[in-house]
């Protein structure tokens, strides 16, 4: 039986006998209970008739089904999520009413009730296929149709949907809400926002003179914290760019962003409304890194306004194209208006990214086989997303930015209101390069993988004699492959332009000491080696960096001697893009185990106060925690995170006062904290008096402190129930579930397992941050007695509960804590043999885990030798 399930197979046959014309939907959010009225009303054509078909609806029970004025048995018609419809007309009327069920974990209508004001708030979240969650439809992208949304609330709530509303009309101490009807678009793109919200309005005049209306909506409870001005000014930049980066005026009718509660996601492109993370909404000092990231949300989402919402995927094999394209053009627009740093934001949160989950057994071509809604579910990645992104920078380089854009809006004006293909672009890309791009696609799309480019350098008499850039195939795949049984992963050593430039010491107006760049040049490399000639008798620099510029997707290495000037120097590097590419060939060989993590941890001391890109920081400090946490050696480690403490705090305590790398370092600080004394200083930072001068410690770096100072056993359930009563909230709420789950107690970590696990009563939010406080031990052998119990029960969970919750509790409870407690690899091993092909897409999330205690193993081992070598 097919469960949840859709298959490629179904979706494109449905689409073959099917054509969609219209929806009329009713929903009734006023009464009481754990479901809602639905009516579904479609209109839409078979081109087989006689033939049967089925419509997708998931819904505790259904009421009512009318098939071209025939009542069809609902008992016998709607099971395993789908309504059969027999032998359809050539034109065909259906209607169907069902009692569908509010969602508490984030899929289909999801209902919060705010413990600040008691009043209650929804939205709908329907990627990838949750819209039959709320109402009876053909769930799949190349199925479009019109929808006209009619919406019954109390008289208090407001409603917005995707389109205008058409009418209002007061019904007693309710209300009904019509909206105009949208055009032709996907299922999983309408959207319905409902509850007491308040809103800011403001106006965008698009290029075809039209005054696009837009509005932000938040709860009230939070709308102190909203920055509404500064969204709308991200907002009206993107537009600007957009309209004329793709040669389109804006296609809709309106433009809502709406900060939602409880959400799973970073944002969701609902055309006309968009859904965001009320994480973006900072009700204590934020980073920089996280502000830069909210700004970079908002040009994603709307970019797919154009590229996936008015031309849209045929089947979910294409997300990459939609994901993509929205995360790669977000950043060049944003490059393109007032954040020249982006790439260097997108090098330290997306490449990073992309080339960590390349090198996972899981990883897969850009352009993925989905086979079916499973497939996809665990397909929103660093593939999906960041490397596809990164390829696609690489290829407008390759083809220039002017014939890019050009092909681009070429393709939505051709496909605009339907369904297209990758070939599809490609073909309209060919035609504004007049290059081909078929061996480009078939390299850099079809094909899993990165390689590998490592310089080989002569030198005689402080000049360069040969420069040749080396590509290989990670060791990694080869090592997956015949560990696990899988099919190699083989890629390419593919062609690329990229730069190679040299670095040299000197100094700026301040006197102070700069690495930057003496030379560059511009190289084509192909296979396993590629001279440089370009190089040749150019004087030796300091240090050579390959890949200038960052346009070629590849792990790189540094030469022997630019490797020791770059761990003693980088924080003199005066580029911070060349920087952010020396970080990560310096964080990529600690996870290959060729650098020993202690050496990585120094460096990153030693220069990040003098890194100037935020989102770097914010990378540099999280791989930092990782390194101290996983990858150096366990007697290394103690001192080494000693030491760390005690160096962020100083660089804390030295920073400009209230400044944003000042914030960043005591977080890290806060997160690491082990010694009484920095207890102390924590606990002081409570009581008013902060060990870092001009640091506001407001609402959520409490918690940070409570939860660090429970976790070390210095606070408890009272100090926890103290900070509830002070935040009274629901991120509070959700803060103070957290605290609990780190306490250091048997007891508090087996109620936050079952609570993780089998508690459907809490939301995800709630779950989520109860997994965090688990992972939060002093003691590592706490976790040891649920090693078992987590492969045990994992399959179970992923049956029983949403997805989302079960991911959650998939990839957060796996307890790689206890790696040198327990031989987690054979562990992990015996439950994979096991479980054989069931569950592909669980069986993906553990293979994912198991790679990372593999990782921590090996870089543990070289940071062992080298501790060996020293001593």
């Amino acid at each position: 039986m097919p469960g949840k399930n859709l298959t490629r197979d179904e979706a494109e046959a449905r689409a073959a006998l099917l054509r969609v014309e219209s929806y009329d939907i009713d929903l009734d959010l006023t009464g009481a209970g754990d479901s809602f009225r639905s009516v579904a009303e479609v209109v839409f054509d078979c081109l087989e008739p006689g033939a049967d078909s089925f419509i997708d609806l998931i819904a505790p029970s259904v009421v009512r089904v009318e098939l071209n004025g025939r009542e069809l048995d609902p008992a016998t018609v709607f099971q395993d999520c789908r309504v059969q419809l027999p032998n359809l007309q050539a034109h065909n009327h259906l209607l169907v009413e069902a009692a569908a069920a509010w969602s508490h974990t984030g899929e289909g209508l999801h209902r919060f009730t705010d413990p600040a004001d008691g009043r209650t708030y929804c939205y709908s979240q329907f990627e990838v296929a949750d819209a039959r969650r709320v109402f009876a439809n053909f769930e799949q992208p190349d199925l479009k149709a019109r929808f006209r949304f009619r919406v019954t609330a109390p008289a208090a709530w407001t409603v917005w949907s995707n389109q205008p509303v058409a009418a209002v009309s007061p019904r007693g101490d309710q209300r009904q809400w019509q909206f105009e009807p949208t055009p032709v678009m996907s299922t999983y793109l309408t959207a319905v926002v409902a509850g007491p919200y308040q809103t800011w309005q403001d106006t965008f005049q698009s290029a075809d003179g039209r005054q696009i209306p837009l509005s932000v909506l938040i709860r009230p409870s939070m709308a102190a914290h909203l920055e509404a001005a500064a969204v709308f000014d991200v907002t009206k930049r993107g537009f600007e760019f957009y309209e004329a980066a793709f040669g389109l005026p804006y296609p809709y009718a309106k433009y809502d962003q709406a900060f939602v509660p409880e959400y799973n996601a970073g944002a969701m492109e609902n055309i006309g409304l968009v859904t965001l993370t009320e994480a973006y909404v900072f009700r204590s000092q934020p980073t920089q890194a996280q502000l830069d990231r909210r700004a970079i949300t908002i040009l994603h989402e709307q970019a797919h306004m154009w590229f996936g919402d008015l031309v849209t995927m045929r089947w979910w094999n294409d997300l990459w194209l939609n994901e993509s394209f929205a995360e790669f053009v977000s950043h060049l627009a944003a490059a393109n208006t007032s954040w020249p740093g982006a790439w260097t934001t997108f090098l330290a949160a997306e490449k990073s990214w992309a080339l960590n989950q390349d090198q996972l057994p899981s990883t897969h071509p850009i352009v993925a086989h989905i086979r079916d809604l499973a497939d996809v579910e665990v397909n929103f990645d660093g593939i999906t997303y960041a490397k596809g992104a990164s390829v696609l920078r690489q290829l407008m380089a390759w083809v220039g930015q002017e014939n890019f854009l050009s092909g681009v809006g070429a393709y939505l004006r051709k496909h605009a209101w339907g369904n297209a293909t990758l070939a599809d672009l490609l073909a309209e890309l060919e035609r504004a390069c007049g290059r081909g791009l078929t061996d480009w696609s078939k390299q850099w799309l079809e094909e899993a993988g990165v390689t590998l480019l490592r310089p080989g350098l002569q030198v005689a008499d402080g000049v360069i004699t040969d420069l040749t850039i080396y590509q290989e195939r990670p060791p990694i795949y080869a090592q997956q492959a015949h560990d696990l049984g899988l099919p190699p992963v083989e890629p390419s050593l593919r062609p690329a332009r990229l730069a190679v430039a040299g670095y040299d010491l000197g100094t700026d107006d301040q006197g102070r000491d700069l690495l930057s760049r003496s030379w560059s040049v511009t190289t084509d490399i192909a296979g396993v080696a590629s001279p440089v000639s370009a190089a040749r008798g150019r004087p030796a620099p300091a240090l050579l960096l390959v890949n200038d510029g960052d346009l070629a997707y590849a792990k790189l290495r540094l030469d022997p001697a630019s490797l020791t000037v770059a761990v003693a120097r980088l924080g003199d590097l005066a580029d911070p893009l060349a920087r952010g590419l020396v970080w990560g060939s310096l964080w990529d060989a600690v996870r290959d185990g060729e650098t020993p993590a202690s050496r990585y941890v120094e460096a990153v001391l030693g220069a990040v106060a003098r890194e100037s890109g935020p989102t770097t920081v914010q990378t540099l400090l999280s791989q930092l925690h990782l390194a101290l946490t996983y990858y150096v050696a366990p007697r290394r480690r103690p001192a080494a995170r000693a030491a760390a403490a005690d160096r962020l705090l100083e660089l804390a305590q030295t920073a400009a006062p209230g400044s944003d790398i000042q914030l960043q370092l005591f977080k890290t600080f806060t997160v690491l904290a082990r010694r009484p004394a920095d207890l102390d200083a924590l606990a002081a930072a409570l009581d008013g008096a902060p060990p870092v001068p001009g640091l506001v410690v407001d609402t959520d770096r409490r918690w940070e402190i409570v939860t660090a100072l429970v976790a070390q056993g210095r606070f408890g359930p009272d100090q926890i129930a103290a900070e509830s009563k002070r935040d009274p909230t629901s991120r509070g709420r959700e803060l103070a579930a957290g605290a609990r789950a780190a306490r250091l107690t048997p007891e508090a970590k087996s109620a936050a397992w079952i609570a993780a696990w089998t508690d459907e009563t809490i939301t995800n939010a709630t779950q989520r941050s109860i997994i965090a406080g688990f992972n939060l031990v002093a003691d590592r052998s706490l976790l040891v007695g649920f090693v078992e119990p987590y492969f045990a029960q994992l399959e179970t969970v992923w049956l029983r509960r949403s997805r989302e919750m079960a991911t959650n509790v998939v990839q957060g409870l796996y307890p790689t804590l206890c790696l040198e407690q327990v031989d987690l690899v054979a562990a992990t091993d015996a439950w994979l043999d096991q479980l054989g092909a069931r569950q592909p897409a669980l069986r993906r999330l553990v293979l994912e885990s198991r790679a990372g205690v593999v990782r921590a193993l090996a870089a543990q081992a070289a940071d062992a030798r080298d501790e060996a070598v020293k001593s």
